[in-house]
């Protein structure tokens, strides 16, 4: 079956990445919605908290304040993949993504593996060096989080390319493994697919050395996510990998209404704004600004959801400028947003995975997004 679409482009995958909230009823339908509108992917988040704070918990901030009594009543991921993947039908099932902090390397290998069995299509092991969030608060060490992730790498590619039945050896700082035994083979054609989410340079020569796919979340430019993928690129040829079987894929975070002049309004929506909050401080220097939370305040991987008192967060809410929608939130209508989104395919995108935030605000406006998300899938095919 041919790649390309219409005039020879390649095809862009669509796929969904979503948090594991319940009830578990509204995340079945989710699957069947999914397969319905064709998507290619299901992605579940690996978190213990989400980014909404208790402190900002309320419906007029976000809908599902109705649907939970705290923000971070959750499943847990690799469980409830287990679950989906008797009703994932064609949908790939995996994670965006895990980090091996909270999880030994070698217990992710074989939940995927195990996932491989359970599913029609090979899953996609996400994974990071991890978010403060899920870290810090549970006393655990957020240290030396990338030297982590790439010895988890070399036990997963261990894992997963060695012929079942190989002791497997390995003495590294953070992990050690001493003939160890992983002989759970995954099906002909379904070896799980590690997809490393990377930005900065190190993070980005891991990917090409060690990862069947690049999954970066953030706010970038087609120009700044060519560059990325170079990097990428180039990892794998000197690691002696084909960079042409690396899958260059994004999380970008997307506000989608049905014209551009209601996209607009929900920018300064306060939970809109306060997503602007996460951007890195290096995202508000680019505009000649100051972050609320310090020039060393990293985004989301230092984010602390329950440290701020309401005030705190009004505040910085407050002081969000219009601008950061046009620093990588990608937003209009759903036929702008895949026309942005083709901008990334031109750069080398080849599967999206949008974060749609404004299907957050109100229960109309996720019904919405999922709609939009159907046409902009069509048109990025």
């Amino acid at each position: 079956m041919s790649i390309l679409g219409i005039g020879g482009k390649p095809k862009i995958a669509v796929g969904l990445a979503i948090p594991p909230k319940p009830p578990l009823g509204s995340l079945k339908q989710l699957v069947w919605a999914s397969r319905a509108m064709r998507f290619d992917c299901l992605l579940l988040w690996d978190h213990l908290q989400d980014i909404f704070p208790s402190a900002l918990w309320e419906k007029e901030f976000t809908w599902v304040a109705g649907e939970n009594e705290t923000p971070h009543e959750l499943f847990d991921q690799q469980t409830l993949l287990g679950w989906l993947a008797g009703r994932a039908g064609g949908l790939t099932l995996g994670t965006a993504v895990t980090e091996p902090i909270r999880r030994h390397p070698v217990v992710i290998a074989q939940a995927m593996l195990t996932l491989a069995h359970l599913t029609k299509k090979a899953p996609i092991l996400g994974i990071g060096s991890g978010e403060k969030e899920n870290v810090e608060p549970y006393g655990l060490d957020f240290a030396y989080s990338v030297s982590r992730l790439e010895e988890a790498l070399v036990v997963l590619r261990l894992c997963f390319d060695s012929p079942p039945g190989t002791p497997l050896n390995y003495d590294g700082r953070f992990f050690r493994l001493d003939n160890a035994r992983v002989d759970l083979p995954a099906p002909k054609g379904r070896m799980p697919k590690i997809w490393v989410g990377a930005l900065g340079p190190r993070m980005l020569e891991l990917t090409g050395r060690y990862g069947d796919g690049w999954l970066p979340l953030g706010l970038l430019q087609p120009e700044s996510y060519a560059e990325k993928l170079a990097t990428v690129r180039s990892a794998a040829t000197a690691a002696g990998r084909d960079p042409a079987a690396i899958t260059p894929s994004y999380q970008p975070y997307v506000v989608v209404a049905p014209t551009h002049e209601e996209a607009k309004a929900l920018l300064e929506s306060r939970t809109i704004r306060f997503v602007g909050l996460l951007a890195p401080a290096e995202s508000w220097t680019a505009l000649g600004l100051t972050h609320p939370f310090g020039d060393s305040f990293r985004g989301i991987i230092d984010w602390l959801p329950e440290n701020y008192t309401r005030p705190q967060l009004d505040e910085a809410i407050a002081l969000v400028p219009t601008e950061l929608s046009d620093a990588g939130l990608i937003w209009g209508t759903p036929s702008e947003v895949a026309t942005r989104l083709k901008a990334f395919g031109d750069a080398g995108m080849r599967h999206v995975v949008p974060q749609t935030i404004s299907a957050a605000i109100s229960k109309k406006h996720a019904l919405y997004s999922l709609r939009a998300l159907r046409q902009i899938a069509s048109e990025l095919r």
